[in-house]
């Protein structure tokens, strides 16, 4: 068995009894969020969550933006092309690809608010390939090194890993810095009220869209009520299913509604306040979530802007500095960079200006414009250049008498 195949099979165990496998009922238990049950009545799980609309779209997003991001590593500002930076952004690993070990480490992180990797070194201690490990495997301890300095190390029945060999990213820690915080059972009466209303607005059609209702009249006898319950819900039943809207009624019997309607309960606008809630959660703007009834042409411009100063730019510096210190160590010169400028490439004639500013102003060369662009190079284009009519007033023979 190769060292990736040893990381595709699940161990079973829980954190007391090794003999005891993880399921999804018991997972937050034995990993310290305690009571995942809701003021709503709805027991929340990574597996319900994600059955809301709302969380699915804001864990897809985010996850996927990040993974298609690409990853540079630069060497003292030189952008490197062969090692570990000519496989980064391809597979890393023979099995996964770059974009999938992104977007499952982070689609982790958003739900369950942790993500583990395991880094394979070569006998010279150069980077070979990333392993991702099921975070339900994994049981961080605190521990002291031979100077006293207190660490991480990662558990699980079969091996123990040290913080320096794994790459560890987190939603939020708890003030152990060990345990984590996972946005959804954090947020587990939201998300309780967000499955509670999915479901509700189902079942609210399960019959044609006929709301439960009770059956008035003047009965013999307890077994006639019942028997006369149940033909009224069969021919409901039957109504909804041809898709008919009368329902004849013996004479002196009455139907009437119990509890209150979907419009009553005013379940639309509840359900766009749960997704105004969920986009907190995730400080996403709503328009990400296709929520554009706030929408405008010139705000969702801004949205795109604060997505990625503000959404993106946290997980960005989170994920680098991890990468930077566990990958390279404290004191190397080499450093993972995320390459932003896809995201904020805006229209083309805007492009075009900032690209023009960049090259007459020797910030870029015109070949560095060319990769953003996805243009081959120019065996001339590696040269900062810059316009030569800037130049100092006092050099010119102006006659300014006129």
């Amino acid at each position: 068995m190769g060292i990736f195949d040893s990381f595709k099979k699940v161990e079973a165990r829980t954190l007391e009894n090794p003999n005891t496998p993880f399921t999804g009922n018991n997972f937050f238990d034995l990993i310290g969020f305690g009571n995942t049950n809701s003021t709503a009545g709805v027991d929340v799980n990574i597996d319900n969550a994600l059955g809301v609309p709302s969380i699915w779209a804001a864990v897809n997003f985010i996850s996927g933006t990040l993974a298609s991001l690409p990853l540079e590593i630069f060497n003292n500002g030189e952008k490197q092309t062969t090692g570990i930076g000519a496989w980064m952004n391809r597979a890393v690993n023979p099995t996964t690809s770059s974009f999938h070990w992104r977007k499952y480490s982070f689609e982790q992180v958003l739900t369950g608010g942790r993500s583990v990797t395991l880094i394979v070194r070569n006998a010279r201690g150069d980077v070979t390939d990333l392993v991702p490990i099921d975070p339900a495997d994994i049981t961080v301890v605190e521990t002291k090194d031979d100077n006293g300095f207190l660490s991480r190390a990662y558990r699980t029945t079969s091996q123990t890993y040290s913080a320096s060999e794994v790459l560890d990213f987190t939603y939020m820690t708890k003030h152990n810095n060990l345990d984590i915080r996972s946005p959804i059972i954090t947020n587990k009466d939201i998300v309780g009220l967000a499955i509670a209303a999915t479901r509700y607005g189902s079942k609210a059609f399960q019959s044609g869209g006929i709301p439960p209702m009770s059956l008035q009249g003047s009965f013999q006898s307890g077994a006639a009520a019942q028997r006369a319950s149940e033909d009224v819900a069969a021919a409901t039943a039957k109504l909804a299913k041809e898709g008919r809207q009368v329902l004849a009624l013996p004479a002196g019997h009455e139907l009437k509604a119990v509890g209150f309607s979907p419009s009553e309960m005013q379940l639309i606008e509840l359900q766009r306040f749960l997704l105004e809630q969920i986009a907190r959660i995730y400080s996403l703007p709503p328009v990400f979530l296709q929520d554009l009834s706030n929408g405008t042409f010139s705000n969702n411009e801004q949205q795109d802007l604060h997505f990625v100063k503000h959404t993106l730019r946290r997980w960005i510096e989170q994920t680098e500095q991890e990468m930077n210190l566990k990958l390279f160590g404290r004191e190397s010169s080499l450093e993972v960079r995320y390459n932003v400028d896809s995201l904020l490439r805006g229209d083309l004639k805007t492009r075009m200006e900032a690209h023009a500013a960049a090259i007459q102003n020797a910030v870029k060369t015109p070949n560095e414009v060319r990769e953003i662009e996805g243009l081959a190079a120019k065996a001339s284009g590696d040269d900062l250049l810059i316009q030569g009519a800037t130049v100092p007033i006092n050099t010119q023979s102006v006659n300014f008498d006129g």
